[in-house]
């Protein structure tokens, strides 16, 4: 028999919004990833859209949601539970692999790494300053190279000497590869030369001065890139494990927090995915009330305000939560 019950978990990012439904064992029985495109609240709709073709018959016992949306996403959904990316993918990585002591995480704008001891994590580290060191500039150059981002990983794998490539900054390292390309070198040298580059400074920036111990879990949307895995196996000198879901590993880490916390909150505050097709409008204003001038964000669906945030007092989070309390 079909367990009908499920928990949801969303990781709205500014490049993926991904959306998984675990069971109560807390295994995935659907997984959805697709692009942000520069619009979470619409991106959030057309999953739980393609989540309501298939689960309408499912009761949601819970919802959890993370990523850099978190905040706008998990008011809108009415969320159980709203976590920051390093607990939610540390939660899967542990869920997936007990072991686990280091987690690597690169993503469209921003990469992490989690140091975890005995299933506790010790210490993280997150770096959002540089695109080079994330899946953003590895799709700009694919683009420039007219590659796609899979044909990238398998052409870095047939190079046999891969040229160094400055990697410390964007705009220096798409420079050196156009030098590089201008030298003679072959485009397969130059992509597996790039795939070292990002993995150099991911190392000299999110992982500096951490001891990265294996078992390692690469997670993230560039954990596709087979590049990228074998520059990161030639710098550490040991096998970086990719699992099956990792790209949605947020995604199930929201769940599993989810299903974790449920004797807190026991009935799902969950709007229904009914508001896939609600209209939503975000709209925000200068408080004139203080000197602070605070520039209060407000959440409306179907022209009935839900929720405020922004202001320094909480004044208008107290009277949202008055007004739908």
């Amino acid at each position: 028999m079909i367990d009908p019950g499920v928990f949801l978990g969303v990781d709205v990012g500014s490049v993926s919004t991904n959306l998984v439904a675990m069971n109560t064992s807390g295994e995935i029985i659907k997984k959805i990833y697709i692009r942000t495109k520069g619009n979470p609240i619409r991106s959030v709709q057309n999953v739980l859209s393609d989540l309501e073709n298939n689960f309408h018959n499912h009761e949601i016992l819970g919802v959890g949601v993370t990523g850099s949306g978190r905040q706008l996403i998990g008011t809108i959904l009415g969320a159980d539970v709203v976590k920051n990316e390093i607990t939610a993918h540390g939660v899967a990585a542990l869920h997936a692999y007990p072991g686990v002591r280091t987690v690597i995480e690169i993503g469209g704008q921003d990469s992490k790494i989690i140091l975890l001891n005995n299933g506790v994590a010790v210490d993280f580290g997150m770096n959002t300053v540089c695109a080079a060191g994330t899946g953003s500039f590895l799709d700009q150059q694919a683009n420039r190279l007219n590659l796609s981002i899979s044909e990238f990983g398998e052409i870095a794998l047939r190079s046999k000497h891969p040229v160094r490539i400055a990697g410390r900054c964007s705009v220096f390292a798409e420079s050196d590869m156009i030098h590089k390309q201008q030298m003679g070198y072959t485009l397969e040298d130059i992509v597996a030369g790039l795939c070292e580059a990002l993995v150099r400074n991911y190392l000299n920036n999110v992982g500096k001065g951490k001891e990265i111990l294996p078992p390692v879990l690469f997670q993230g949307g560039v954990a596709a890139n087979a590049g990228i895995k074998r520059a990161f196996e030639k710098e550490l000198g040991y096998e970086v494990i990719i699992p099956e879901y990792f790209d949605t590993m947020g995604a199930w880490g929201a769940a599993l927090l989810a299903k974790e916390e449920k004797v807190e909150y026991v009935k799902t505050e969950f709007r229904g995915v009914e508001i896939c097709e609600e209209e939503i409008v975000v709209d925000s204003f200068e408080c004139p009330d203080c000197p602070n001038k605070c520039e209060v964000i407000t959440v409306l669906i179907e022209g009935n305000k839900i929720s405020g945030w922004g202001d320094r007092c909480g004044k208008w989070q107290r009277i949202n939560t008055e007004a739908t309390g």
